[in-house]
């Protein structure tokens, strides 16, 4: 545990190459190997200011790589790195014909809703899933290709707005099967 560092990034932690591409099996089994490491149960016999660090460390790696492991955060976490700060609370520019398919969508989530159709949720959580995944490859290759941040940023703030949408659509289908 003397080896880890509390200055270092997320993807030093993890011994990741700082990309947005990641492979999920490295990062999921640094993860086990890490917490195997300083998890809390291990320290039960010593000083409690060890058995504090231990528990920072724990919280550390869990907070780690629960950023790495989501695109959206580990996006935004990327252009952190890059001194961007992606104004998800400030900015809500947004190009219009994203803004009309979000009003579109929660226009046909209402509609889904009001009806109890649970077929038309069907249709946009899927439709929600494929925009994401694409969002996500476009996200990827603007940092990892291109590296425009400025574009990445705005791909993370569009990537907020599907993710509202995703759990509003969840919230709907648990209102429907009630």
């Amino acid at each position: 545990m003397k080896s880890l560092d509390f200055q270092q990034d997320f993807f030093r932690l993890f011994e990741i190459s700082p990309r947005f591409a990641i492979d999920s099996a490295a990062l999921d089994q640094r993860y086990r190997d890490l917490q195997s490491q300083v998890h809390p149960d291990k320290f039960s016999h010593l000083s409690e200011s060890e058995q504090r660090l231990s528990m920072q460390w724990s919280t550390r790696i869990n907070e780690g790589y629960q950023t790495l492991r989501s695109p959206l955060a580990r996006g935004r976490y990327l252009l952190s790195l890059q001194g961007v700060d992606t104004q998800e609370e400030t900015n809500t520019a947004m190009p219009l014909d994203f803004l009309m398919q979000q009003m579109e969508w929660r226009e046909a989530l209402q509609d889904a809703i009001a009806a109890k159709d649970m077929d038309a949720l069907d249709v946009l959580s899927d439709n929600n899933r494929k925009e994401t995944a694409m969002l996500q490859q476009q996200l990827g290759a603007q940092l990892d290709e291109s590296h425009d941040h400025l574009a990445a940023a705005g791909s993370v703030r569009k990537l907020r707005f599907l993710e509202k949408l995703a759990e509003e659509i969840s919230s709907a289908y648990d209102e429907l099967d009630s």
